[in-house]
Protein backbone atom coordinates (compact mmCIF):
# COMPACT_ATOMS: atom_id res chain seq x y z
CA UNK A 1 0.00 0.00 0.00
CA UNK A 2 1.13 3.54 -0.72
CA UNK A 3 1.51 6.22 1.93
CA UNK A 4 -1.68 7.98 0.81
CA UNK A 5 -3.67 4.74 0.88
CA UNK A 6 -2.40 3.90 4.36
CA UNK A 7 -3.18 7.37 5.69
CA UNK A 8 -6.65 7.36 4.11
CA UNK A 9 -7.47 4.01 5.68
CA UNK A 10 -5.54 4.19 8.94
CA UNK A 11 -4.96 7.91 9.45
CA UNK A 12 -7.15 8.06 12.55
CA UNK A 13 -5.40 4.99 13.97
CA UNK A 14 -2.01 6.62 13.46
CA UNK A 15 -3.20 9.76 15.25
CA UNK A 16 -4.46 7.67 18.18
CA UNK A 17 -1.18 5.74 18.25
CA UNK A 18 0.82 8.99 18.20
CA UNK A 19 -1.26 10.42 21.05
CA UNK A 20 -0.78 7.20 23.03
CA UNK A 21 2.99 7.41 22.52
CA UNK A 22 2.99 11.05 23.61
CA UNK A 23 0.85 10.27 26.65
CA UNK A 24 3.11 7.41 27.73
CA UNK A 25 6.20 9.55 27.17
CA UNK A 26 4.98 12.55 29.18
CA UNK A 27 3.71 10.49 32.12
CA UNK A 28 6.67 8.10 32.18
CA UNK A 29 9.33 10.81 31.87
CA UNK A 30 7.67 13.00 34.51
CA UNK A 31 7.44 10.10 36.94
CA UNK A 32 10.98 8.94 36.11
CA UNK A 33 12.30 12.44 36.74
CA UNK A 34 10.66 12.63 40.18
CA UNK A 35 11.88 9.15 41.12
CA UNK A 36 15.32 9.91 39.72
CA UNK A 37 15.64 13.05 41.86
CA UNK A 38 14.56 11.16 44.99
CA UNK A 39 16.95 8.29 44.29
CA UNK A 40 19.80 10.74 43.68
CA UNK A 41 19.16 12.49 46.98
CA UNK A 42 19.16 9.10 48.70
CA UNK A 43 22.48 8.21 47.02
CA UNK A 44 24.21 11.25 48.55
CA UNK A 45 22.36 11.01 51.86
CA UNK A 46 24.41 10.72 55.06
CA UNK A 47 22.17 7.77 56.01
CA UNK A 48 23.93 4.60 54.87
CA UNK A 49 20.82 2.34 54.45
CA UNK A 50 19.25 4.93 52.14
CA UNK A 51 22.42 5.05 50.06
CA UNK A 52 22.45 1.26 49.81
CA UNK A 53 18.81 1.05 48.71
CA UNK A 54 19.30 3.77 46.10
CA UNK A 55 22.46 2.17 44.69
CA UNK A 56 20.68 -1.19 44.53
CA UNK A 57 17.78 0.38 42.63
CA UNK A 58 20.07 2.02 40.08
CA UNK A 59 22.16 -1.10 39.51
CA UNK A 60 19.08 -3.29 39.03
CA UNK A 61 17.01 -1.10 36.73
CA UNK A 62 19.96 0.29 34.78
CA UNK A 63 20.95 -3.23 33.75
CA UNK A 64 17.64 -4.97 33.11
CA UNK A 65 16.02 -5.41 29.71
CA UNK A 66 12.80 -3.49 29.19
CA UNK A 67 11.15 -6.50 27.59
CA UNK A 68 12.18 -8.78 30.45
CA UNK A 69 10.85 -6.32 33.03
CA UNK A 70 7.60 -5.96 31.10
CA UNK A 71 7.12 -9.73 31.09
CA UNK A 72 7.71 -9.81 34.84
CA UNK A 73 5.20 -7.05 35.49
CA UNK A 74 2.56 -8.52 33.16
CA UNK A 75 2.88 -12.21 34.01
CA UNK A 76 4.58 -12.45 37.42
CA UNK A 77 2.69 -9.84 39.45
CA UNK A 78 -0.70 -11.60 39.03
CA UNK A 79 0.77 -14.52 41.01
CA UNK A 80 1.19 -12.01 43.86
CA UNK A 81 -2.45 -10.93 43.41
CA UNK A 82 -1.33 -7.67 41.78
CA UNK A 83 -3.18 -7.26 38.49
CA UNK A 84 -2.50 -4.11 36.50
CA UNK A 85 -3.89 -2.92 33.20
CA UNK A 86 -1.62 -3.26 30.19
CA UNK A 87 -1.28 0.52 30.01
CA UNK A 88 -0.13 0.70 33.64
CA UNK A 89 2.26 -2.23 33.09
CA UNK A 90 3.93 -0.41 30.21
CA UNK A 91 3.97 2.80 32.23
CA UNK A 92 5.68 1.07 35.17
CA UNK A 93 8.44 -0.30 32.94
CA UNK A 94 8.97 2.94 31.02
CA UNK A 95 9.25 4.78 34.35
CA UNK A 96 11.45 2.52 36.48
CA UNK A 97 14.23 2.06 33.91
CA UNK A 98 14.58 5.74 32.85
CA UNK A 99 14.49 6.77 36.53
CA UNK A 100 17.72 4.83 37.11
CA UNK A 101 19.43 6.61 34.21
CA UNK A 102 18.00 9.94 35.39
CA UNK A 103 19.75 9.41 38.71
CA UNK A 104 23.03 8.67 36.94
CA UNK A 105 22.78 11.87 34.88
CA UNK A 106 22.00 13.92 37.97
CA UNK A 107 24.95 12.38 39.80
CA UNK A 108 27.16 13.47 36.91
CA UNK A 109 25.68 16.95 37.21
CA UNK A 110 26.48 16.99 40.91
CA UNK A 111 30.09 16.14 40.15
CA UNK A 112 30.41 19.50 38.38
CA UNK A 113 29.80 21.34 41.66
CA UNK A 114 33.02 22.45 43.31
CA UNK A 115 33.82 21.09 46.76
CA UNK A 116 34.34 24.64 47.95
CA UNK A 117 30.64 25.41 47.59
CA UNK A 118 29.72 22.44 49.78
CA UNK A 119 32.29 23.40 52.41
CA UNK A 120 31.04 26.99 52.36
CA UNK A 121 27.46 25.79 52.85
CA UNK A 122 28.52 23.68 55.82
CA UNK A 123 30.43 26.61 57.28
CA UNK A 124 27.25 28.69 57.07
CA UNK A 125 25.41 26.01 59.03
CA UNK A 126 23.14 24.74 56.25
CA UNK A 127 21.59 21.33 56.85
CA UNK A 128 21.84 18.49 54.32
CA UNK A 129 18.33 19.19 53.08
CA UNK A 130 19.04 22.90 52.66
CA UNK A 131 22.27 22.20 50.76
CA UNK A 132 20.51 19.79 48.42
CA UNK A 133 17.57 22.11 47.81
CA UNK A 134 19.39 25.42 47.48
CA UNK A 135 22.82 24.54 46.09
CA UNK A 136 23.24 21.00 44.80
CA UNK A 137 20.05 20.15 42.90
CA UNK A 138 19.63 23.49 41.09
CA UNK A 139 23.15 23.32 39.68
CA UNK A 140 22.95 19.59 38.95
CA UNK A 141 19.71 20.10 37.01
CA UNK A 142 21.17 22.98 35.02
CA UNK A 143 24.20 20.86 34.10
CA UNK A 144 22.03 17.86 33.15
CA UNK A 145 19.55 19.42 30.73
CA UNK A 146 21.02 17.87 27.60
CA UNK A 147 21.46 14.37 29.11
CA UNK A 148 17.88 14.58 30.40
CA UNK A 149 16.74 15.62 26.93
CA UNK A 150 18.36 12.49 25.54
CA UNK A 151 16.62 10.53 28.30
CA UNK A 152 13.27 11.97 27.23
CA UNK A 153 13.89 10.80 23.67
CA UNK A 154 14.98 7.40 24.95
CA UNK A 155 11.83 7.17 27.08
CA UNK A 156 9.72 7.98 24.03
CA UNK A 157 11.40 5.17 22.09
CA UNK A 158 11.02 2.79 25.03
CA UNK A 159 7.25 3.21 24.83
CA UNK A 160 7.47 0.88 21.83
CA UNK A 161 7.29 -1.86 24.47
CA UNK A 162 3.56 -1.23 24.39
CA UNK A 163 3.48 -3.19 21.13
CA UNK A 164 4.36 -6.32 23.12
CA UNK A 165 1.00 -6.35 24.94
CA UNK A 166 -2.58 -6.15 23.60
CA UNK A 167 -3.08 -2.51 24.54
CA UNK A 168 -5.87 -0.46 22.99
CA UNK A 169 -5.27 2.14 21.67
CA UNK A 170 -1.80 0.96 20.78
CA UNK A 171 1.39 2.94 20.23
CA UNK A 172 3.28 3.85 17.05
CA UNK A 173 5.02 0.47 16.90
CA UNK A 174 1.91 -1.50 17.73
CA UNK A 175 -0.09 0.19 14.96
CA UNK A 176 2.33 -1.26 12.42
CA UNK A 177 1.62 -4.78 13.66
CA UNK A 178 -2.10 -4.02 13.61
CA UNK A 179 -1.97 -2.78 10.02
CA UNK A 180 0.11 -5.68 8.75
CA UNK A 181 -2.27 -8.09 10.49
CA UNK A 182 -5.34 -6.67 8.80
CA UNK A 183 -3.83 -5.49 5.51
CA UNK A 184 -0.60 -5.44 3.51
CA UNK A 185 1.01 -2.27 4.82
CA UNK A 186 4.52 -3.59 4.32
CA UNK A 187 7.52 -1.34 4.84
CA UNK A 188 5.42 1.78 4.27
CA UNK A 189 3.62 1.27 7.57
CA UNK A 190 7.00 1.22 9.34
CA UNK A 191 8.15 4.32 7.45
CA UNK A 192 5.17 6.37 8.64
CA UNK A 193 5.69 5.32 12.26
CA UNK A 194 9.43 5.99 11.98
CA UNK A 195 8.74 9.47 10.61
CA UNK A 196 6.44 10.25 13.56
CA UNK A 197 9.06 8.97 16.01
CA UNK A 198 11.75 11.14 14.40
CA UNK A 199 9.48 14.20 14.32
CA UNK A 200 8.67 13.77 18.02
CA UNK A 201 12.35 13.30 18.88
CA UNK A 202 13.26 16.47 16.98
CA UNK A 203 10.66 18.47 18.91
CA UNK A 204 11.95 17.10 22.24
CA UNK A 205 15.51 17.90 21.19
CA UNK A 206 14.57 21.45 20.19
CA UNK A 207 12.83 22.06 23.52
CA UNK A 208 15.78 20.61 25.44
CA UNK A 209 18.33 22.71 23.55
CA UNK A 210 16.25 25.85 24.12
CA UNK A 211 16.11 25.19 27.85
CA UNK A 212 19.84 24.41 27.96
CA UNK A 213 20.74 27.71 26.29
CA UNK A 214 18.78 29.58 28.94
CA UNK A 215 19.98 27.78 32.05
CA UNK A 216 23.43 26.44 31.25
CA UNK A 217 26.20 27.36 33.65
CA UNK A 218 28.95 29.31 31.91
CA UNK A 219 32.40 28.49 33.24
Amino acid sequence: MSVSELLNQYGDSYIQALLTTWKLTVIAFSAAFVIGVLVTVMRVSPIKPLRAVAEFYVQVFRNISGTALLMLVVYALPYLNVVLSYFVCVLVVTTLIPAAFCSEYLMSGMNTISRGQIEAARALGLTFTQMIRRIVLPQALRSSVLPLTNLAVSTMLTTALASQVPMNPTDLTGIVSHINTHAVGGVTAFVISAFLYVATALVIGWVGNSIDRKVRILR
